[in-house]
């Protein structure tokens, strides 16, 4: 009876060990081999399969503990599947919340005002951050695929740097950029000075585009936005190299010549009277800003001075004695 007592004793205390043990595990740091390592939960992973996955990482841990550690707290069932970065000082504990909270790692973009959508979706679908679902697709099918009411998708996504779970969809990134750029496009439309030459916002975001490119100074995007307006309200044509340049795609290669601004393409403004058909380029909120609230000016003309601000002129006079000044 007394050994039976004995044995029943040492049980408790070796459970009571093993229990004390293993709470102290929780707490404390796991042994990092390196400065973070950067591991994978696949979708419908289990506590057991995602154990693995982190093992097989390279962060060392016991994976009947930590599956113990996820079951006992009752957190087995809500794993996030998704991308996730640990850094050294972390504790089981903190893992596992981790993993339940849907910490993910984080991935960035960066998309450039001014920058044409090809060039967007070029960066887009070299990152290696996200998953290609677009891909492969035309334009018209992403434009599609995200929801958008337009089939071009020049001009439509906002410029600025997105940052996004490693390994989510780049269909959200392209919903998050059209999403902000109509956001700024209503906005601005509803902010818009009186009697502006367009017929709909679109119109006004072709315009942003054009202001964009050509602007060089940015203090200068109202006065640049002026001169295109009343050019419009004149009937006159815009005659902006940006236009003609679009148009002309590979086939431009650095230089534009007399025979560029004479070949007639949709985006040729030099031919072709009013607003080209599409934006040119991903116009950001400043040039969009610019082309609903031009400066009030009589200006038609400008010129680059050389020094990235340019010389504004009412009258075509004005303007042939600016050009042989700035550029003869």
């Amino acid at each position: 009876m007394r050994l039976i007592k004995t044995l029943f004793l040492l049980c408790l205390l070796s459970g009571a060990a093993a229990i004390a043990g293993f709470i102290y595990w929780t707490e404390q740091p796991i042994a990092m081999t390196s400065a973070s390592v950067e591991f994978t939960i696949k979708p419908g992973s289990g506590v057991r399969s995602a154990t693995k996955q982190i093992q097989e990482a390279g962060i060392p841990l016991p994976p009947f503990a930590f599956e113990m550690l996820a079951r006992v707290t009752d957190k087995a069932n809500k794993l996030k599947a998704g991308s996730y970065e640990l850094l050294p000082g972390k504790t089981p504990v903190e893992l596992l919340d981790k993993i339940v909270n849907g910490d993910f790692s984080q991935g960035s973009v960066a998309i450039i005002e001014g920058w044409t959508f090809a060039q967007m979706r070029k960066v887009i679908d070299a990152s290696t951050a996200l998953r290609h679902d677009t891909k492969g697709l035309t334009d018209a099918e992403l434009m599609k695929k995200i929801g958008a009411e337009f089939n071009a998708g020049e001009g439509m996504f906002f410029p600025d740097t997105y940052l996004f779970a490693k390994g989510s969809s780049d269909i959200q990134l392209y919903q998050q950029a059209y999403a902000s750029q109509l956001k700024r496009l209503n906005d601005a439309w509803e902010a818009r000075a009186a009697n502006l030459p367009y017929q709909s916002k679109y119109e006004a975001l072709i315009m942003a585009s054009i202001i964009e490119k050509e602007t060089g100074q940015p203090s200068e995007r109202a006065q640049i936005a002026s001169v295109f307006v009343n050019r419009l309200k004149t009937g006159m044509l815009l005659q902006t190299d940006p236009t003609v340049i679009y148009g002309m795609g590979e086939k431009y290669q650095g230089k534009i010549y007399k025979r560029d601004l004479l070949t007639d393409t949709p985006y040729n403004t030099y031919t072709r009277a009013g607003l080209p058909p599409t934006p040119i380029a991903l116009p950001g909120l400043a040039s969009i800003t610019a082309a609903l609230n031009p400066a009030r000016s009589d200006a038609l003309y400008f010129v680059a001075r050389g020094d990235g601000t340019s010389h504004f002129s009412e009258n075509l006079s004005e303007h042939n004695r600016a050009v042989n000044k700035y550029q003869r």
